[in-house]
């Protein structure tokens, strides 16, 4: 019940499985956070649903509270402010991308918010509003500029910020994957900047290089449509 949990108890349970080891591994990343995830969803799970003690975790500016509050968030929680607010808070490359991916994008805001970060002059807030074209793109939802995006992309993403560059790269993928007429531009763009061209993938993974990603999407697709596997 909610009645269990205060903010105080709870940041006490997150101290309590903060790990050394985690926070060392999360630190050449960026990210400031000891606690491991699947224990912090555990811990989520156990709270269940409670807006009021995620603003006030969210409030104390940890990291692992911030995680946990988002958590315990829905997305229809939370106006369009508070949640502009937030993003705008979150510095960590972690609990920004958690923000976005489990509450930005699926509230009734995700347009205006969207629009409001895409052009922001701050390339952390910016990368946010990409990533909300990135997950519009990839549902082919329509109305947006293609066109004017692969410009934007071509003329600013080799030189961008390290977060902006990556969003604005996972928007060239999405449009080259979704968008067979766009594809052909799209491919000849990554070729061009060579953006992640040489960025380290796991045996097994998909790199992150536009036109290798591109490839690699559509060869998976055609190959399910044609029925290959059966």
């Amino acid at each position: 019940m909610e009645s269990d949990f205060s903010a105080g108890s709870v940041r006490k349970r997150l101290d309590a499985l903060a790990d050394p080891k985690i926070l060392a591994v999360n630190e050449r990343h960026g990210d400031d956070h000891a606690v491991n995830l699947t224990r912090l969803r555990a811990l989520a799970k156990e709270i269940g649903r409670n807006p009021e003690l995620a603003r006030q975790l969210w409030a104390s500016g940890a990291s692992d509270a911030r995680l946990l509050a988002i958590l315990i968030l829905r997305p229809s929680d939370l106006s369009e402010r508070e949640l502009d607010a937030m993003l705008r808070e979150a510095r960590q490359p972690k609990v920004q991308d958690w923000l976005v991916g489990t509450l930005a994008k699926k509230s009734k805001h995700a347009e205006a918010l969207r629009l409001g970060w895409f052009a922001d002059p701050d390339p952390v807030v910016a990368s946010a509003g990409w990533a909300l074209t990135s997950d519009r793109v990839a549902k082919r939802s329509g109305g947006l500029d293609l066109e004017g995006l692969l410009d934007t992309i071509e003329r600013e993403m080799a030189a961008a910020p390290e977060r902006l560059q990556w969003a604005q790269n996972q928007t060239l993928a999405e449009i080259g994957i979704a968008y067979p007429e766009h594809r052909e531009r799209a491919i000849a763009i990554g070729e061009r900047l060579r953006v992640l061209a040489d960025y380290p993938t796991p045996p097994g993974c998909t790199s992150p290089f536009a036109p290798t990603w591109i490839a690699e999407i559509v060869r998976r697709r055609e190959g399910e449509g044609n029925g290959a596997g059966e």
